[in-house]
């Protein structure tokens, strides 16, 4: 009976431990879906500087928090939603592309245009988290 008890209890063990290292295994990027929404609705309610901390961490060595946070909030089309569409990923690498809704209020005409248009980012696997890497 002792000796059941312990293979029962090893492999309890087993289990829990592939189900907390699943968590985190990269080769899943589903995380990257939420995670590159959570970053448009922080842009969209002009949160810009939560918005910073899906950057990957070598874009926020080059660039302070503030300086991003004044940049993003202070453009001149106002973000209205962000839905997910699709990715393509490659081990550390993802192509997302997201339908982001925007509000364009162009010279001579009374009130803004909304538009839909669809944004393809590059996320990066970095030190066990997907992070948003922007092209400038």
């Amino acid at each position: 009976m002792n000796t059941e008890i312990r293979i029962l209890a090893s492999l309890a063990l087993s289990i829990c431990v592939l189900a907390v290292s699943g968590c985190v295994d990269k080769s899943n990027p589903d995380m990257v879906d939420k995670r590159s929404v959570e970053r448009w609705n922080f842009l969209v309610a002009l949160e810009a500087e939560k918005a910073y901390d899906y950057l990957t961490p070598g874009y926020r060595a080059t660039k302070p928090r503030e300086a991003y946070a004044t940049s993003m909030n202070n453009r001149p089309v106002q973000w209205k939603a962000a839905k997910f569409r699709d990715k393509k990923c490659d081990k550390d690498r993802c192509s997302v592309n997201l339908d982001v809704t925007y509000a364009v209020k162009l010279p001579g005409m009374s009130k803004a245009n909304e538009v839909t248009s669809i944004q393809n980012e590059t996320w990066l696997f970095v030190d066990s988290q997907w992070f948003f890497l922007p092209r400038d």
